[in-house]
């Protein structure tokens, strides 16, 4: 298509011209951008970066011009995406109200509340995190306690919810509430936005097995939220916490993806490194034998993807094909780091001291980060219930 060939012409043009030669790197995860009304930049051109795109609109490349995205067609925005993978553009921005606020706010949202709220995520200006899990609502999600009374013209907020990634950092919430009790489980939720700054919210991190503190518990003490922060109307939180899954598993299903830091190694380097090599091979014929079919695996899942992301392109939403998508991109990633932890033996367990280098003790604690990734979001186990119901069909 010409009129394509042209946009590409002039998207990598742009992107040589202002994409900083710093940002063409491989990006840490103490780098990356979150934006909000914290936002700190560890290199002046990462806001410099983030600006630019801004100002294009990129950040959220599909989205109205109304709304601060870029307007962009689909096929123009994969053509965006290619050209940043082609020069090793970082990402301007991540954001959870990228990723699945915005898309369920541009199809439920009232035309104040997109005005109100996706200009901001589009600009970096508001963090986001997602109130959802609760301790005892994870897997049947709709047994959800936090309660949302409707006083007036706001709701009184009071609940517990866990397992909320980032909600120490973040400015706002969005959240599944409990409105109506008296109903059946899954017809009684709501959709709410809160503002993390309101008296009576309190995130408190939780210690992982990482180490990391990425996770938080989020408290609600009676906390007064605006009745126009109810998104689709009451008691239809359901239907919308259904399709922002959806977006999330997109999300989550590009984990092999965004998994590499710039300071770890690929397998067949740790296997070289640790086991040795022979003629220019790994010299253990086993576990040179996991690693082929490990990358005979990522390569058909990256395969998958892009005829998923048409399929979305085409569709207008994920669907529930994207339960394909989030459960093989974590199993695949957590045996990604089980080959790396095979390749590197013993040197693989430090946790700190002298016999153990950063770049080994880092593994380690990605290693261990990498077994949650099939529980967030939705264990392996409930996405290949609903591959099996709603994508093959299968009888209950």
């Amino acid at each position: 298509m010409p009129e394509l060939e042209a946009f590409r012409t002039e998207v990598r043009a742009w992107l040589e011209e202002n994409c900083p030669p710093v940002m063409r790197t491989p990006m840490p995860d103490d780098e990356i951008v979150w934006g909000g009304r914290r936002a700190t930049f560890k290199r002046p051109e990462a806001k410099l970066w983030l600006e630019r795109m801004v100002a294009r609109g990129w950040t959220a490349p599909t989205w109205p011009k109304q709304y601060g995205g870029g307007g962009l067609s689909p096929d123009e925005a994969r053509v965006l995406e290619e050209e940043m993978r082609d020069l090793g553009c970082r990402p301007a921005l991540r954001s959870f109200g990228l990723t699945m606020l915005g898309p369920v706010l541009l199809e439920f949202g009232t035309e104040e509340q997109k005005q109100e709220h996706l200009p901001k995520i589009a600009r970096a200006e508001i963090r986001w995190c997602q109130g959802y899990s609760e301790p005892e609502a994870g897997s049947d999600l709709a047994s959800l306690k936090t309660r949302a009374v409707l006083q007036g013209e706001h709701f009184l907020v009071n609940g517990h919810k866990i397992w909320t990634s980032l909600a120490h950092y973040a400015d706002w919430i969005f959240c599944l509430v409990r409105t109506d009790p008296m109903a059946k489980k899954h017809e009684g939720i709501s959709f709410i936005l809160i503002d993390m700054a309101d008296p009576g919210v309190r995130a408190e991190p939780i210690r992982l097995i990482s180490g990391a503190s990425l996770f938080c518990e989020t408290f609600f003490e009676n906390v007064r939220v605006p009745a126009k922060n109810l998104i689709g109307g009451p008691n239809q939180g359901w239907t919308i916490a259904k399709r922002l899954l959806e977006h999330e598993r997109k999300m989550i299903g590009g984990i092999s993806d965004r998994s590499r830091t710039d300071t770890e190694a690929t397998i067949e380097d740790l296997a070289k490194r640790y086991v040795g090599e022979q003629g220019g091979r790994i010299a253990d014929s086993i576990l040179r034998d996991r690693i082929a079919a490990h990358a005979i695996d990522a390569r058909a899942y990256a395969l998958t993807q892009q005829r998923l992301a048409q399929e979305t392109a085409n569709r207008g939403s994920p669907g529930p094909a994207s339960a394909m998508l989030k459960y093989y991109a974590t199993e695949l990633n957590k045996a990604r780091y089980e080959l790396m932890v095979a390749s590197m033996g013993t040197q693989a367990f430090g946790w700190e001291g002298e016999g153990f280098a950063q770049d080994e003790l880092d593994l380690t604690r990605r290693w261990l980060r990498s077994k949650a990734n099939s529980i967030e979001g939705g264990t392996s186990e409930i996405q290949l219930n609903i591959i099996a119901k709603r994508v093959l069909g299968l009888p209950d």
